[in-house]
């Protein structure tokens, strides 16, 4: 008889919506035993929380045995309240674990007592998390370039918060996250990455200047190559797609093994990623409203209809797409015509179970209400704009950039001319193409839905929050709380629980190779 594992602790900082946190809790073993039980996952964020407490609430139950009270809440039957009342052991269980708090120096006194309290003495567990990144990431940095104070954002150092429980606790082994433009960014003239890592490398000399012995070697989860010294840190690059996540999303993961410790990480195994029809393609289609004015399915009809007598193939001066795309136009708007899709849908379609894992495991056959799947409204203008964007895309496998768009439906902004040459924001509508992994789903998706628009021309529309959260690998039973617009944020800034999963099987090896003297 095979000898069961140990169940190992997991400590989440900087949490979100529990990305990370959901990937190891999700990794089992043959007789669906978890290899890890998060015991601590803090997040300071009111909507991310509330969504963090609620799939802890979930996971308290066995695997595959949640309560049908569960889901009459997925469907709006019960109120959260009540889902938690009837379960109360559970929910007591899971605000002891889902924590709202935020790390600073405010908390650090409570925090080093909470993490101790939970690790109950253990001695073999993980770290995980990563501080948040909107002062590392470009797009943060290029709106805030102008700031005076950006250099002194407390973003660009909290970090030191998730340094300094590594100080504090010791873990054997730790990973942490962050985005690709860590890379890049700079602090007093100098490489904020740099930093990172040789403050990850000996956390207590970092944080209080004690030479106790305490240090790190780091690894990459991608690369073969040792990380020693002064190394290129686009080692610690994981591409997303390379791992079957279907998504091209390019983060920072540092694996960090304590040094008295004689292991070494496996890599991430590559395989194939599925594409954004296979993701999102059997979701129920549906339309986008009319923003600005009533929307009604009639509305939206007529405004898109309003392509019909814009001369789209005669402006495209030429362009050997011109005529086909103007013949696929036609052949759209007459299907508009023809057939007024609904805003919504929480009709959870029967599929056939995919081959591909990270497909596979979204899916739970005791789910009968879809939850997050409605289209937001939309400019006129912007919808024309999207049909068009569609049907360029599916005619000739690109997305458009501005110069392919013809003059009547460009948008009237001041730097237009400058995109059509090129020069800035040229993509600024954006198709995820069918057949291809999608772009990286980033928390700008909460603002607006040109960098995130459907393939199929008939819905005329901008990614739902469940579309997104499928291109995150996120489990459609996996509920987002809060307002839409935080709920498009939370789904932007996680980690996809499918390579979180992988990442798990790697710890999870290593902890099972060390010795229980540590």
């Amino acid at each position: 008889m095979a000898r069961k594992k140990t169940r190992y602790p997991v400590v989440d900082l900087f949490a979100g919506p529990g990305g990370l946190g959901e990937g190891f809790s999700s990794y089992l073993e043959d007789d669906a035993q978890p290899r890890f039980e998060s015991v601590a996952a803090i997040e300071r964020d009111r909507y991310s929380h509330e969504t963090l407490l609620l799939r802890h609430f979930f996971r308290e139950f066995r695997h595959g045995e949640a309560p049908d009270d569960y889901y009459r809440y997925l469907a709006g039957d019960i109120e959260r309240d009540e889902l938690f009342e009837k379960h109360p052991e559970e929910y007591r269980s899971a605000l002891d674990s889902a924590i709202c708090l935020s790390l600073g120096p405010d908390n650090h006194a409570r925090v080093r007592k909470l993490i101790d309290n939970k690790l109950s003495g253990a001695k073999k567990w993980a770290l995980v998390g990563g501080p948040p990144c909107q002062a590392y990431s470009l797009v943060g940095r290029s709106r805030m370039a102008r700031d005076p104070e950006f250099e002194q954002d407390e973003r660009h150092f909290l970090y030191r918060e998730y340094l300094k429980i590594i100080a504090d606790h010791r873990p054997p082994v730790f990973v942490m996250e962050n985005v690709k433009g860590l890379l890049s960014a700079q602090v007093d003239g100098e490489p904020v990455v740099s930093r990172i890592i040789a403050d990850l490398q000996k956390p207590k000399e970092a944080i209080n200047g004690t030479k106790n012995g305490l240090g790190y070697r780091l690894y990459s989860l991608s690369e073969a190559e040792a990380v020693d010294g002064e190394t290129d840190p686009r080692l610690f690059l994981v591409k997303a797609e390379e791992f079957g996540v279907p998504q091209a999303r390019h983060r920072m993961f540092i694996l960090g093994i304590r040094n008295d410790l004689d292991v070494r990480p496996s890599r991430l195994k590559a395989h194939e990623a599925p594409t954004v029809r296979q993701t999102i393609g059997k979701l129920p289609a549906i339309r986008s409203g009319v923003s600005r004015e009533a929307d009604s399915a009639e509305r939206w009809q007529e405004e898109i209809a309003s392509l019909s007598g814009m001369s789209i193939g005669p402006q495209l001066n030429g362009a050997p797409y011109a005529k086909a795309v103007a013949s696929e136009i036609k052949v759209q708007l007459k299907a508009v015509n023809q057939n007024a899709l609904p805003r919504s849908s929480v009709t959870y379609l029967k599929e056939r179970r995919s081959n591909h894992q990270a497909l596979h495991d979204m899916r739970d056959d005791r789910l009968k209400t879809l939850s997050s799947h409605e289209a937001r409204a939309h400019m006129a203008s912007d919808l024309r704009r999207y049909m068009y964007a569609a049907v360029f895309a599916s005619v000739t496998r690109t997305s458009p950039k501005l110069a392919d768009f013809p003059p009547i439906l460009l948008p009237d902004h001041r730097n237009v001319e400058e995109g059509r040459q090129g020069k800035m924001f040229s993509d600024r509508f954006r198709v995820q193409l069918a057949d291809e992994v999608s772009t990286t789903v980033t928390s700008h998706i909460s603002k607006d839905g040109h960098y995130f628009i459907h393939y199929d021309p008939l819905q005329c529309r901008s990614l739902t929050v469940r579309e997104a959260a499928r291109l995150q690998t996120f489990p459609d039973n996996y509920k987002f709380e809060g307002p839409r617009t935080s709920q498009y944020h939370q789904v932007g800034n996680a980690v996809p629980p499918y390579l979180a999963r992988q990442i798990a099987a790697v710890v999870a090896e290593l902890l099972d190779r060390i010795g229980e003297e540590t």
